[in-house]
């Protein structure tokens, strides 16, 4: 599991045919790859928003409290995996007009890889700034999409001349499928779980303490 992670960093042209390899002998060895790896942007989205924080304005940190950071970490390693495989089955069904004869769990288990960079870019929410997400999403993005192009004619046996067609409509699936579990995701985390906010003020020469400075309403992520 963790040697195919490096080599597809690394060597992704290797590593597909190693996962289709190991593939024909446990179709389901994805599982653990996926299970253990979306823990990772889960843990590193709660230490970030519980003991790190962020700042809208200079003098402020906003963090949650323990309860609302393990929802929001729980909700997105469910979201994560549900999403998963979700997208394998869509995959499946567009798989049969490409003349692919991939399986359910093949195309699960390519979903899961092709993921991967994402899932590692999770790293970034230790220090949950808007910059931070904008470079670790674009660069995490840019090394899927490689991922997908040069493992469908790998691991799914698409042909090379069907190649990017398949590819674009993947990644059309991918985005309606996160647009349609994110934002659903958020608003219940927002509006039924009722997150609470802990604002750290830094003390201003304007005011003698940090208890004289005028408190605002606690907002939102």
């Amino acid at each position: 599991m963790i040697p195919h992670l490096f080599t597809l960093m690394t060597k992704p042209e290797k590593a597909w045919a190693d996962i289709r390899r190991d593939e024909a002998k446990n179709s389901s060895k994805y599982i653990p790859h996926l299970l253990l790896f979306t823990l990772l942007p889960a843990i590193c989205m709660f230490i970030g928003t519980r003991y790190v924080g962020w700042s809208l304005v200079d003098a402020e940190r906003i963090r949650l409290d323990t309860r609302s950071a393990l929802l929001l970490s729980g909700l997105i390693y469910i979201t994560i995996i549900l999403g998963t495989f979700i997208m394998g089955l869509l995959l499946r069904w567009l798989s049969r007009h490409f003349e692919s004869r991939a399986t359910f769990n093949q195309c699960v288990g390519f979903v899961a890889y092709i993921i991967s960079p994402f899932l590692i870019a999770g790293l970034g929410a230790l220090y949950p700034t808007r910059w931070m997400a904008i470079f670790v999403l674009l660069a995490a993005g840019a090394y899927s999409t490689y991922l997908l192009f040069i493992g469908l004619p790998r691991f799914m046996h698409i042909d090379k001349r069907k190649t990017f067609f398949y590819g674009a409509c993947t990644w059309g699936i991918g985005l309606l499928v996160l647009v349609n579990l994110k934002v659903p995701m958020i608003l219940f985390w927002v509006l039924a779980l009722d997150p609470t906010y802990e604002r750290t003020v830094q003390e201003a020469q304007s005011y003698g303490t940090q208890d004289e400075r005028p408190q605002e309403e606690p907002g939102g992520l």
